[in-house]
């Protein structure tokens, strides 16, 4: 009886041990799983930084410009872009001076080329080279002779985007037929005025170019010519304009002789301008923006040249003046969110992002190694009308003069050339109309 006793007792004892050997290990699951779930909250991404960005981009553009958006969204892990569309370029850098100083101004804003002036004063951004230098960015990667023209004092304030230059379109079927070699376009005033005489018959035009202030200063910094004093206003504040040079009477003396002798017609002062009387085989040559390459290769019926822009007789061409527009990182957000910005900045210019972005618009990358990257390959190959741009580009002698006019009233000092372009093919007198613009211009720069 004692040895059952003792034997139930003992069983008794085990039973114990067991269940509270089992409590403890539930406990221990119970803290695990406790844990576990603390450490599921802790790893959970912390909410993004939400960014807007101000641009001009519209149509297959602007499409392209939402791909880069939203492709940077999908791997940031930190921040949230809002691309937001605001117009035209002047239309956004409207909006950027009345917000400025406030906080509705966005994060990052695209500003012309013309804005940079402006935008370096205006006391709303931090200049992109703070960024660079703080994170040791290496700007050599880039294209030089495209930071060149925003970089002001040795510092870069702004990062190149879209970026253009001009060159002159030609219908390679009409060239043919009037006996001109359609793989050696013109280069010079006087090559082109020749080529203008056998282009224009049966009422059709040799050459054009819309009234457009732009061209003038790509014809005059091919030249190297100087449009302003003082550098062009990179050495100082720009006093007087110089646009009546030697450079400048070529310019408006080979304009007004084609368009005395009908070989050349003013269509008007619009981009469209021209574009359409192109398409249309009624003039053989024209000049246009390196970003229309596209649109005017898909909306033409015949094969389209494009050649270098055009240099006065006797000289060497030395290069263009890069248009487009750069993104500026504005001071009128948190630090948290200019970092951000800063962090999409950086991923515009990854050769993928700037092969598929050149690849779909037809602006310059801005880093040459895009240029190796397969999407772009595939349309250089397909369109070698892009390459001439990009040689132009590459060839361009990096000095004031093609690093462009710096002053607030460049858009109004394109206005005047523009005028005095259009009393010049009304009849006035070539000297006169370019001394008129020198004038007006140095007025306004006072």
């Amino acid at each position: 009886m004692k040895k059952f006793i003792s034997s139930l007792f003992l069983a008794l004892i085990v039973l114990i041990g067991l269940i509270a050997c089992g409590g403890g290990n539930n406990d221990e699951e119970e803290a695990t799983s406790d844990n576990g779930d603390d450490a599921s909250e802790n790893t959970e991404p912390a909410e993004k930084v939400e960014i807007a960005f101000w641009h001009a981009m519209s149509g297959d553009n602007g499409q392209a410009l939402e791909d880069i958006v939203n492709k940077f969204n999908e791997q940031s892990d930190t921040v949230e872009v809002e691309a937001i569309y605001q117009g035209s370029y002047d239309d956004s850098l409207n909006k950027l001076r009345a917000v400025g100083g406030s906080s509705e101004a966005p994060a990052i804003v695209q500003v012309f080329e013309i804005g940079t002036k402006y935008m370096s004063e205006s006391g709303f951004i931090t200049p992109m080279q703070e960024f660079i230098d703080e994170e040791d960015f290496d700007v050599s990667v880039l294209e030089s002779n495209i930071l060149s023209y925003y970089t002001l004092d040795d510092q870069l304030y702004s990062m190149p985007f879209n970026t253009s230059n001009a060159v002159m379109f030609y219908n390679k079927d009409k060239f043919e037929a009037a006996g001109l070699d359609p793989e050696n376009p013109p280069k010079t005033f006087s090559e082109v005025k020749e080529a203008a005489e056998k282009l224009s018959t049966d009422g059709n035009y040799g050459f054009t170019m819309a009234t457009i202030g732009w061209f003038v200063e790509q014809l005059l910094a091919n030249q190297g010519a100087l449009y302003l004093d003082n550098d062009n206003g990179r050495g100082g504040e720009a006093t007087e304009a110089l646009v009546n040079s030697e450079a400048g009477v070529n310019i408006f003396t080979w304009l007004d002789e084609m368009n005395k002798a009908e070989t050349f017609t003013n269509y008007g002062s619009n981009w469209d301008d021209p574009r359409g009387p192109f398409f249309a085989e009624q003039v053989g040559m024209y000049f246009d923006s390196t970003a229309n390459t596209a649109e005017v290769i898909k909306n033409s019926s015949f094969e389209v040249g494009s050649a270098p822009f055009p240099v006065a007789d006797g000289m060497d061409p030395q290069g263009l003046v890069v248009g487009g527009a750069s993104l500026w990182i504005t001071n009128q957000v948190s630090e948290d969110q200019q970092k951000a910005a800063w962090e999409f900045v950086k991923f515009t210019t990854q050769p993928e992002v700037q092969a598929e972005w050149a690849a779909a618009t037809g602006y310059f990358p801005i880093t040459p190694a895009a240029y190796e990257e397969e999407v772009l390959k595939n349309i250089y190959e397909e369109y070698p009308q892009f390459k001439v741009a990009v040689t132009q580009l590459e060839n361009t002698e990096v000095s004031p003069a093609t690093q462009g006019a710096l002053t607030t009233v460049l858009p109004e000092a394109r206005k005047i050339i523009e005028t005095e372009l259009g009393e010049m093919y009304e009849g006035k007198d070539p000297k006169d109309a370019i001394d008129d613009a020198a004038k007006k211009i140095t007025d306004a720069l006072k």
